[in-house]
């Protein structure tokens, strides 16, 4: 795994910290592994599906499900956080500071309907390609060095 990076939480006042969960969905096709990455519905940007925490789900089933709403995509997910990174959300009364954790999904079914297929496209890359697609670094660093090889024994 990547080494995580430091995270950057200089002027967040306690208590005003949210925290998201992102899926890594990715595939092995032949020998090669394959992540999806989805636009953002705003500006178009190259993203992991996430989504805020949901009642009675683990933050990896909370992922997976972001996965089939944004992406379209099933399958198993793995209660493994790969890292962590932040990013600030727009909100109404400003900007709200977010930690996102990156959890892989398996995936064994590509829907051709899905419930945000209107607002977002979909794309698989190998991982250092999809890395050099990602505005935030902290996230990249966690795409690109990603190898399921390194997850086996925890799969079951």
């Amino acid at each position: 795994m990547t080494a995580q990076r430091p995270l950057s939480l200089r002027r967040v006042p306690k208590g005003e910290l949210r925290v998201q969960f992102a899926a890594l969905c990715y595939r092995v096709v032949g020998k090669k592994v394959q992540v999806c990455l989805i636009t953002s519905r705003r500006r178009g940007r190259w993203i992991l599906p996430k989504g805020w925490p949901m009642h009675k789900q683990t933050p990896a089933e909370a992922a997976a499900q972001e996965a089939w709403e944004e992406a379209g995509l099933t399958g198993k997910a793995l209660d493994h956080c790969l890292g962590v990174f932040r990013t600030d959300k727009r909100a109404e009364e400003g900007s709200l500071p977010v930690l996102t954790m990156v959890y892989p999904v398996q995936v064994t079914a590509v829907h051709t309907k899905w419930p945000e297929k209107g607002e977002r496209r979909r794309k698989w890359f190998r991982p250092k390609k999809a890395a050099k697609k990602l505005d935030d670094a902290a996230l990249a660093a966690i795409v690109k060095g990603f190898d399921p090889k390194r997850l086996s024994h925890r799969l079951t």
